[in-house]
């Protein structure tokens, strides 16, 4: 059975940083890309940031240059390192792992960013 387990969300005040992890069961995690995706409320769910099997990293325009995204293939784990939050990162993160053939979401963690 595949599971993608988030962890570390939580309460934050901007400025703050914080890091996100998400561990892996049930899949041969280093053959899959992996990726964070986040969903305010009444809102869609927006990839944040994703890292190739090979490393190779692509964030979105909003975090760019704030969040870093990382692998360690032998924890089966993607982190999320967030720097310099802000309110209007607030949201339910999820946790994605996927390839040609396949996806697999997480649950979600709720980060709470306060002004």
């Amino acid at each position: 059975q595949v599971q993608l387990v988030e962890s570390g969300g939580g309460l934050v005040q901007a400025g703050g940083s914080h890091r996100l992890s998400c561990t892996a069961s049930g899949i041969i995690f280093d053959i899959y890309s992996v990726g964070w995706y986040r969903q305010a409320p009444g809102k869609q769910r927006d990839l944040v940031a994703d890292i190739t099997r090979t490393g190779s990293s692509n964030y979105a325009s909003s975090v760019k240059g704030r969040f870093t995204i990382s692998r360690d293939n032998a924890k089966k784990t993607v982190y999320l390192q967030m720097d310099s939050l802000k309110p209007e990162d607030t949201a339910v993160y999820y946790c994605k792992a996927a390839n040609d053939y396949v996806a697999y979401w997480g649950k979600g963690t709720l980060v709470t960013v306060s002004s």
